[in-house]
């Protein structure tokens, strides 16, 4: 999405933008949404499909459809409810994730690592031991607790 020269749209979105977020959503495959159409059916007719995501995303009439709810068993019991967007809004939605991640990345502080492209868990693991041998102390804080009782 870069900024249009039009008065009466702010940005834009690429074709290319929309078929790289579709590959990204194949290579994660996953189950269809609401509508039932797996990513084999979207791809069955492709080219159509990514022009109808485009199009309606670059217009700027684009709605995303409802997700099927899914209920995952708790290991403690109980149910969680699972959200399950289309395939089509999956492409929708890396698209713009995509665009958002360019934008945003540069201005996220180095020692950010959570849900950030090529940075792990694990990576803020050894960030941490590599802390524990420059610094003579050690701050420990419960957010869970410190968050209950504002």
């Amino acid at each position: 999405m870069k900024q249009s020269k039009s008065l009466g749209k702010p940005f834009e979105i690429s074709k290319w933008a929309v078929a790289e977020a579709y590959r990204r959503v194949k290579a994660n495959k996953g189950a269809a949404g609401v509508d039932g159409q797996s990513v084999e059916e979207l791809e069955a007719d492709l080219k159509d499909n990514l022009y109808k995501v485009w199009n309606r995303m670059s217009s700027g009439t684009y709605f995303p459809p409802p997700v099927r709810a899914v209920e995952i068993p708790k290991a403690g019991g109980g149910v969680r409810v699972l959200g399950v967007p289309t395939v089509a809004d999956r492409v929708a939605q890396t698209v713009v994730a995509m665009e958002l991640e360019d934008r945003v990345e540069p201005l996220f502080h180095p020692d950010s690592y959570g849900y950030r492209p090529k940075r792990s868990a694990l990576d803020a693991v050894a960030a941490c031991r590599t802390r524990c041998f420059e610094k003579e102390w050690v701050l420990d804080l419960d957010t869970r607790k410190f968050l209950r009782h504002r």
